[in-house]
């Protein structure tokens, strides 16, 4: 510790354990939905990353059977098309198509039911299909890999964007500085037990009882949003919006409408379509190269798993030590344009020699600083927008951007990708300059924001009907 000049006593270290410790506890009593809110985030994602590897697997499959069904291979192979060469792009562009679906789908839930509805509604929906996909896998059914790919992409972003947009109606935005890189945290640790978990018991369990591991992490979440909803009603009430019992209304389709008129929200969309540029062109590649080097499936899921591994690690550093200071002291401004700075500074250093275990550690960087740095500076400015932006516009760049750049890159990829690494990873560079471009104009932008009004620290809560 070093001394404090105007006291002469010692100064707390901010990134030694017992600061942090004693940070935790004091936010623990200030703040008692805290503890729900990391469970949630943790058990959300704990359940996904059970799901990712197996995700990932059937997308770097050589088994065409398995991912597309049997008529539509026999069908493309009639017309001079082999399914195995394009699985990526078929796969990525499926996503995209689901999300435009699902989109007026979640709208209208959004528009016409309370929060203490469509929330319980989305979550159930998600545990019926983990049922279904479990008697998929258990009976060998073909082509239930893309179909499975193309889920639990809708799933994560749809799901994860709920859980954003309700701490955002949980905590104000001075609350959300100092609790959200310990939520991140929460998830974080849960992204540590998934893969850990799957590359534990794949080999024994097999893959169709993973479907009912994530279902039961899923029903914990069911659990968490009902235990929650007191604290964000207090909050509403404080602030004087129009309470999450009440349907909000508006148009199915306003979040796009929003995205479309609001600086701030073009400027999210921006950040998001390019960010996912970057991560996009790096997940090919890694695709690639486990099609190169690993056969089977079980090989490919431990390979997956084991990056996932070293990136939450990674996170939960930066979470812990880190995205509370950053937040406090300086805003949003260092969590978007450092990870900002470093993807265009990997990507150069790929361009120049595009090396696989560089790749991995440019991966690792990527992914680690979206998830301690970027996503919780980005869901910080959420707190301070109305309760349609909240949940409608930011569903939309979540999803619909989110799915439209990965379409747009997966496409891209395939034509670079015949001239080799150095050329994908120098377009890479222009895609990390807008991905950096993007995040100035949300730092300028958010700046003009007003602060809401404050709230008390929400020491009790309202009493819940759910």
């Amino acid at each position: 510790m070093a001394p404090d000049a105007s006291s002469g006593s010692p100064m707390p270290d901010p990134f030694s354990p017992t600061t942090f410790a004693a940070r935790l506890r004091a936010e623990l009593r200030e703040s008692p939905p805290l503890l729900w809110s990391f469970l949630y985030f943790f058990a959300l994602l704990s359940g996904y990353y059970v799901l990712r590897p197996v995700r990932d697997a059937l997308g770097a499959s050589t088994d065409v059977l398995a991912v597309f069904p049997a008529a539509l291979v026999e069908w493309a192979r009639g017309h001079g098309i082999e399914l195995g060469d394009l699985t990526l792009q078929i796969l990525f562009t499926g996503t995209f198509l689901g999300m435009l679906l699902a989109q007026p789908v979640y709208g209208a839930l959004v528009s016409r039911y309370p929060r203490r509805v469509f929330l319980p509604v989305v979550y159930g929906f998600f545990i019926a299909c983990l049922f279904g996909f479990y008697f998929a896998f258990d009976s060998g059914l073909p082509g239930r890999g893309a179909l499975f790919f193309i889920w639990v992409a809708v799933f994560n972003l749809f799901a994860v964007s709920v859980f954003w947009s309700y701490m955002a109606d949980v905590f104000s935005n001075e609350q959300s500085k100092r609790v959200y890189g310990y939520i991140a945290a929460g998830g974080t640790v849960g992204g540590f037990l998934g893969p850990a978990l799957t590359r534990a018991v794949v080999e024994d369990v097999g893959v169709a009882n993973l479907m009912l591991v994530s279902a039961a992490l899923l029903g914990l979440c069911l659990w968490c949003i009902v235990r929650l909803a007191p604290w964000a009603r207090r909050r509403e009430l404080a602030t004087g919006q129009r309470g999450g019992d009440e349907a909000m209304g508006g148009e199915i389709l306003a979040g796009l409408k929003r995205i479309a008129s609001d600086p701030l929200l073009r400027a999210l969309a921006i950040l998001m379509f390019f960010g996912v540029g970057v991560g996009t062109l790096l997940y090919n590649e890694q695709a690639r190269i486990a099609r190169t080097y690993f056969d089977s499936a079980e090989a490919r899921t431990g390979y997956y798993a084991a990056i996932d591994f070293w990136i939450n690690a990674t996170t939960l550093l930066i979470q812990v030590f880190l995205t509370r200071f950053l937040l406090v002291r300086f805003g949003v401004a260092p969590l978007l344009l450092v990870p900002a700075g470093a993807i265009l500074l990997g990507y150069c250093v790929l361009a120049a020699a595009p090396l696989p275990a560089l790749i991995a550690l440019v991966q690792i960087a990527t992914r680690a600083g979206e998830f301690s740095l970027g996503k919780p500076g980005r869901e910080t400015i959420y707190t301070r927008v109305d309760r349609e932006s909240r949940y409608k516009a930011k569903a939309a760049i979540d999803t619909v951007v989110y799915r439209g750049g990965d379409l747009t890159f997966v496409w891209l990829h395939k034509p670079l990708a015949a001239f080799g690494s150095h050329v994908v990873f120098a377009l890479g560079i222009g895609v990390a300059a807008a991905f950096s471009y993007g995040a100035w104009r949300v730092v300028r932008e958010q700046a003009r924001l007003a602060d809401p009004a404050p709230t008390a620290p929400a020491l009790e809560p309202v009493p819940a009907r759910a």
